[in-house]
């Protein structure tokens, strides 16, 4: 069995603002597949960001609905090439409705991070990392 994260499902407050935020402020691809409304799917080069109407998802998982707002226990990532490309990924999620709750910074672990919040309240940090490129294999 291949090892593989295949699709990571967001559950969103409201589709339509979610599905701008990621294609306006993350420049993610919007996919054909889809379904206005329903579900989006953005394509990236390793793995799949499904968007779904928050409760719909809890529905659909047979969990209990709860209001956003508390901390998870997890954060997504989106590492970069470069810290001016760090830089401006934390500057474009902020204009299009994400909180910063770290700037970017240097790391003690050799690299440049910082943090934020998407509309939903989904934690992501933005990393260049010179030690680990998604898709090195060495």
């Amino acid at each position: 069995m291949d090892s593989r994260i295949s699709i990571i499902t967001l559950g969103v407050a409201d589709l339509d603002r979610a599905i701008a935020f990621y294609r306006d402020g993350m420049h993610l691809t919007l996919s054909k597949r889809s379904m206005r409304g329903v579900i989006a799917f953005f394509e990236t080069s390793q793995t799949w960001l499904a968007l779904f109407e928050r409760k719909a998802l809890a529905q659909d998982a047979n969990v209990p609905y709860t209001e956003p707002g508390t901390f998870p226990g997890f954060a997504l990532a989106h590492n970069v090439r470069s810290k001016a490309e760090a830089d401006t990924l934390l500057a474009e999620a902020a204009a299009a409705g994400a909180t910063v709750t770290k700037p970017m910074h240097d790391t003690d672990w050799g690299g440049y991070s910082g943090y934020f919040r998407d509309p939903d309240g989904f934690s992501w940090e933005v990393a260049w990392n010179p030690h680990f490129w998604i898709g090195d294999e060495s």
